[in-house]
């Protein structure tokens, strides 16, 4: 049997109870910013509640940088929905702020001030609200607060009955064939000249006074410029197993590693400068793809929940925003992400190399930064092919899984999904990074922070202008409030000093099962 007849059968073995039960849910970052495109320094909107205890909306890496959390969902129309009434709150939160803010349309960031004026996020006086914020100014430490600027989406995926054994089957796959998604959804082909101030090795090309790009990039925001590290590239994580993958972190977490010994814990006034001197402070530093993921309890680490009680959920770490979306994210492409993971699920998936750890490297940076170059060429086990035969390939076998789906789900909208991305691999000027390029030149002189700042304002009018149920408003209301409250009863029911949380937090015994 061929490889697209096994995908079909194993489809078909899912029961229509299974598959209507798959999961999504998605937590999607936006830097606030001016009228004039220059990053917002002013305090999380109070009228939002605590970022530290809100369900729903909360801060990433800076105080500027909105994150905006869905519950997990059966229906992507209603993951959306439910997305889009966040996005409503909070402009009308924002919009009452004389400052007039603009939620940022695009992966790569706004106009950015030094790097030290780049506010951390802030979570209040209790030692847990504390050492989110330590952990971020090791982060700044590291690997300077502009990288942590970049903002994107994160798309959590599972599908009822799966054993620990078949998610690491399905992230090995994602691994190896995640470079399609950077071709077909990338969408940061450019940035301000703001973001690679003072790095002479940045090697992007000038577009106009002002922007940086690649001619050819699909997303720098997952090339060499974005999320990556140096450091954590010699760690070479194996996704062979639940047991693999944890070991690999748990050393990372618990050696000390001499670059950041050098930085230290605390400076000379006896202010921290990182919560660990470890290659990772906390398991959330690890930059990946995609990665397995677990709900905690409360000061629980996630290796422990890992170990602990298994694999809940894949979190899916590569997907830009899309500046043409309202919500950065549309129908078709979280359809064509469930059928593309389901296809990792169902692709036969042997053990991953230390040499194919490393080709799935170079393949993701090539496809990256030249993802739209006519004939560009990607390694599959020991030879090259072009990218678009083996992206062929790949969409041929998820035609069937999206009719599967259709048939259960009802529609043809999963069949419309793939064959929008069949027609994007066939012609690049149809994927978003060719038409932000396009979008930039056309309309704004080829100026990265003029492009998105007008994409931005015209998202902020729609918003703005969308009936917000009163119940939905209400509702948002009483948790800002409520997670207020909580905040509060953390801070008061503190009982010993922020190093002593800290050491216990951090010791190794509680990263085991």
């Amino acid at each position: 049997m061929n490889a697209r007849g096994a995908l079909e059968s194993r489809m078909k073995a899912l029961t229509a109870a299974r598959l209507k039960g798959m999961l999504r849910g998605i937590e999607k970052e936006s830097l606030r910013t001016r009228p004039d495109g220059k990053l917002a320094t002013t305090p999380h909107p109070a009228a939002l509640g605590s970022p530290l205890t809100h369900p729903h909306i909360t801060t990433d890496f800076s105080e500027s940088q909105l994150e905006l959390i869905t519950g997990a969902r059966t229906s992507v129309d209603a993951m959306l929905e439910e997305l889009t009434h966040l996005h409503q709150v909070v402009y009308r939160a924002i919009a009452a702020n004389p400052a007039d803010e603009i939620l940022w349309c695009a992966s790569m960031p706004c106009g950015l001030p030094p790097d030290d004026e780049i506010p951390l996020g802030r979570y209040g006086s209790s030692n847990v609200g504390r050492a989110k914020t330590v952990y971020r100014m090791g982060l700044g430490y590291r690997y300077g607060r502009r990288m942590q600027t970049i903002s994107g989406i994160h798309y959590n995926w599972s599908l009822p009955g799966l054993s620990n054994e078949e998610y690491f089957a399905l992230l090995r796959n994602f691994r190896r064939t995640g470079w399609l998604l950077f071709y077909l959804f990338g969408a940061s082909p450019a940035a301000c000249e703001t973001f690679v101030a003072g790095n002479r090795q940045h090697g992007l090309q000038r577009l106009r006074a002002g922007t940086m790009y690649l001619p050819h990039a699909t997303s720098l925001r997952m090339g060499r410029l974005g999320y990556q590290s140096d450091a954590q590239s010699s760690l070479a994580v194996s996704y062979n197993s639940l047991a693999e993958y944890a070991a690999s972190l748990h050393d990372a977490l618990v050696k000390p590693y001499p670059p950041y010994e050098k930085i230290g814990i605390r400076d000379e006034k006896g202010e921290y400068k990182q919560l660990a001197a470890s290659l990772l402070q906390i398991e959330n530093e690890f930059y990946s793809k995609i990665r397995p993921k677990r709900r905690i309890h409360p000061n629980e680490r996630p290796l422990h929940a890992l170990r602990s009680r298994g694999v809940e959920y894949v979190e899916v770490r590569l997907m830009d925003l899309d500046p043409f979306s309202v919500i950065g994210i549309s129908a078709p492409v979280c359809r064509f992400l469930d059928v593309f993971l389901l296809h990792c699920l169902l692709a036969d998936s042997p053990p991953d190399t230390p040499a194919e750890i490393a080709a799935m490297a170079r393949n993701n940076e090539r496809v990256a930064t030249r993802g739209r170059e006519p004939g560009l060429r990607v390694e599959r086990g020991d030879r090259e092919v072009e990218m678009k035969e083996w992206g062929a390939e790949l969409l041929a076998e998820c035609v069937p899984l999206a009719e599967r789906l259709d048939a259960v789900l009802g529609g043809g909208a999963y069949r419309d999904a793939v064959g929008a991305a069949v027609a994007a691999l066939e012609d690049p000027d149809r994927v978003p990074s060719a038409r932000v390029l396009h979008a930039m030149q056309r309309n704004h002189d080829g100026v990265y922070v003029r492009f998105v700042l007008a994409e931005s304002l015209l998202h902020r009018g729609s918003l703005l202008n969308l009936p917000l149920p009163p119940n939905v408003e209400e509702e948002f209301a009483q948790m800002a409030r409520a997670s207020a409250a909580k905040q509060r009863q953390l801070e008061a029911q503190d009982r010993v000093d922020f190093e002593t949380y800290r050491q216990k937090y951090l010791d190794p015994a509680s990263l085991n099962p």
